[in-house]
């Protein structure tokens, strides 16, 4: 378009048809406040941490941050998230379409 010297008050009309194109990885993406207040609004007011929310998305494939606040030495045990309420996050991750409904 460059070489064919037009005048800066020419412009080409464009159209793109959204059904065609695949989601974004950012318009697939949740914040973790986010995927908290879904699973508050839709079971209840429960409440999940984001520690929880961390294992449940490694569990599906989903990558996540490095986490700084790792245990010190190797025995040191983790809360693992209770049946219910990983429920609740993958249910809030299929909503976000950060997951594959099964």
């Amino acid at each position: 378009m460059s070489q064919l010297k037009q005048k800066p008050d020419d412009y080409i009309n464009v159209t793109i048809e959204l059904d065609d194109v695949d989601i974004t990885s950012a318009e697939t993406k949740a914040t973790y406040d986010e995927i908290k207040k879904y699973v508050s609004e839709h079971n209840a007011g429960m409440k999940v941490s984001n520690l929880y929310i961390s294992q449940v998305k490694r569990k599906c494939g989903i990558e996540v941050g490095k986490n700084y606040n790792l245990p010190k030495n190797e025995d040191s045990r983790q809360p693992q998230c209770p049946e219910d309420k990983e429920r609740a996050i993958v249910e809030a991750l299929e909503h976000f379409k950060m997951i594959q409904q099964k």
